[in-house]
């Protein structure tokens, strides 16, 4: 009976000891694991920056482009809205001329630009014609002011993303062994 009791204290002890000692190595591995896995930050991230941006741009075209550091946009901006308010003052000058002259018509004048060669009812219609390309100029411009607000907002969203090392997009060019044809692909890495 005696064997017994010592054998099983002595088991026990075992057990205890083992358990002891499994913590312990636990703990130092997951202590070393957190201390490996952690990453500095380098940059506060804003969450003011892309409101700030769209003021600037709706402010002044472009503006949002500069705060982001995205000077290559500033010119394509610019000649957006400048072709956009280009065809609105053309197509007014020339509404302008047609309505002009038929009014003058109406009036009882014959001495207008178009007198011989556009009657009465082609120049209601070249009217209705300007008109319409003006109101559609002039919401194409709008649109593209718009457009220079929304990207200057979404760019400033996009600059607040960490990209770095521990993920990218590889593409990748690979024999297949099989039937020995190549294969293109693109590979997603996430380093941990």
């Amino acid at each position: 009976m005696l064997n017994k009791f010592s054998i099983v204290n002595a088991l026990c002890f075992l057990c205890c000891v083992s358990i002891y000692g499994q913590d312990d190595q636990k703990k130092t591995t997951t202590d070393t694991l957190t201390a490996e896995t952690i990453t500095e930050i380098s940059e506060p991230i804003n969450p003011l920056s892309p409101a700030k941006a769209a003021f600037y741009s709706a402010v002044l075209p472009g503006l949002g482009q500069a705060y982001n550091k995205k000077y290559w946009k500033i010119p394509i901006v610019y000649a957006a809205l400048g072709t956009g308010v280009y065809f609105y003052v053309s197509n007014n000058k020339e509404y302008n001329r047609y309505r002009d002259a038929y009014k003058r018509r109406l009036a009882g004048f014959e001495d207008d630009e178009f007198f011989n060669k556009v009657n009465l009812d082609g120049l209601q219609r070249a009217q209705k014609f300007y008109r319409k390309n003006k109101e559609i100029s002039l919401l194409v411009t709008v649109g593209l002011y718009a457009l220079n607000i929304i990207d200057a907002n979404v760019d400033a969203h996009l600059l607040q993303y960490n990209v770095n090392d521990n993920l990218t997009l590889v593409p990748h060019f690979k024999v297949n062994e099989l039937d020995a044809k190549s294969d293109v692909g693109l590979t997603l890495n996430f380093k941990f």
